[in-house]
């Protein structure tokens, strides 16, 4: 007679099974040609325009996911009002904004967590660095001292730091 605690026993084994054969399985083919994503970029452009800029990523980090894309043409970013860009980019050259972005990203995205962090300095100071780079849009309040990297900041950010490591 099956009893509900053997129907359980089987039904664990047989996702263990399945788990395993997952974790087994060979990871899935990559695209096409190591510049996959710049060929479907060009094969959407017009063959007379001065080209285009694209980036885009998949990313996990801290049980969050996050997919992102976004692209631009040359001729659009050349006329662009650049501005504004200088307090955006600048909020970002400071190594304990990058590591504050990086924690956040991380996980800690309380105040209290944060300030355990002795690199960070002061209550003070980390409450300074915390309003630049959220007045630059790298970061929001997410509520009673936390903090987050708004979802459409992620890949952006990352891609910028991609950049920068050359």
């Amino acid at each position: 007679m099956n009893t509900v605690e053997d129907r359980l026993a089987a039904l664990e084994a047989q996702v263990a099974a399945l788990s395993e054969r997952l974790a087994a399985a060979p990871p899935p083919p990559a695209p096409e040609g190591t510049f996959w994503a710049l060929d479907g970029l060009k094969q959407r452009l017009p063959t007379d325009g001065s080209g285009a800029v694209l980036y885009t990523g998949t990313v996990r980090v801290a049980g969050q996911h996050y997919d992102w894309q976004y692209g631009r043409t040359v001729d659009d970013l050349l006329a662009a009002d650049w501005t504004e860009l200088p307090s955006t980019l600048s909020a970002l050259a400071h190594p304990v904004r990058l590591r504050l972005l990086r924690e956040i990203l991380g996980g800690r995205q309380s105040t209290s967590e944060l300030a355990e962090i002795e690199e960070l300095g002061t209550t003070g100071q980390l409450h300074h660095h915390l309003r630049q780079i959220t007045a630059a849009g790298w970061l929001r309040s997410a509520g009673r001292g936390r903090y987050a990297v708004p979802a459409e900041r992620v890949v952006p950010l990352l891609a910028i730091l991609t950049a920068a490591g050359r």
